[in-house]
C-alpha cells in the first residue's frame, strides 16, 4: 500500500483485487460497488479507518483489516464484529482534512448501528457531495 502510493489495497486469496487513491471511504465504496458480494473474506489496508470505514468492512464482510490511522470508535467496531484489525497508530478521532473537526463520514455514521444503513447513507453521502463539488 506505501510503496505504491494507495490509500486502500483490498487483497483476496492472496491477490491484489483492488487499489485506489480516493481519499475518504470513497475508495471502499467503490470497491464495494465493483465487487459487491466478492468482497467477502478480502482483507483490507486502507490508511486511515474510522467507524465509516469499519462499518464498510463489517458490511463487505472482510475477513482482516490493516489500517496505518486507526480511531478507537474503528477498533471498537471493527472488533465487537470479530474482525481482526492491526494497525500503526490508534486515535481518539479521525479529524477533516483541516483538523479542525469530525471526518465528516464519521459525523454521518456517529448514531448509525447497521453497516446496511452505514453504506447506505455514506453512498448517498459521497453522490451528492461529488455532485456539488463538480458542478
Amino acid at each position: 500500500m506505501k510503496e505504491g502510493n494507495f490509500n486502500l489495497v483490498v487483497a483476496k486469496r492472496g491477490k491484489i483485487i483492488f487499489e485506489s487513491t480516493s481519499s475518504g471511504v470513497l475508495g471502499l465504496l467503490q470497491a464495494i460497488e465493483k465487487f459487491g458480494k466478492e468482497l467477502y473474506e478480502s482483507v483490507v489496508a486502507d490508511r486511515i479507518v474510522g467507524r465509516a470505514a469499519a462499518m464498510l468492512c463489517i458490511y463487505s464482510r472482510v475477513n482482516a483489516v490493516f489500517a496505518v490511522t486507526i480511531s478507537e470508535e474503528g477498533k471498537r467496531v471493527l472488533n465487537e464484529n470479530n474482525i481482526p484489525c492491526q494497525f500503526e497508530e490508534c486515535v481518539p478521532h479521525i479529524l477533516n482534512r483541516q483538523r479542525t473537526d469530525m471526518c465528516p463520514f464519521e459525523k454521518l455514521v456517529i448514531d448509525i448501528k447497521t453497516p446496511e444503513e452505514a453504506y447506505e447513507n455514506l453512498k448517498s453521502f459521497t453522490v451528492v457531495r461529488n455532485r456539488t463539488s463538480t458542478g
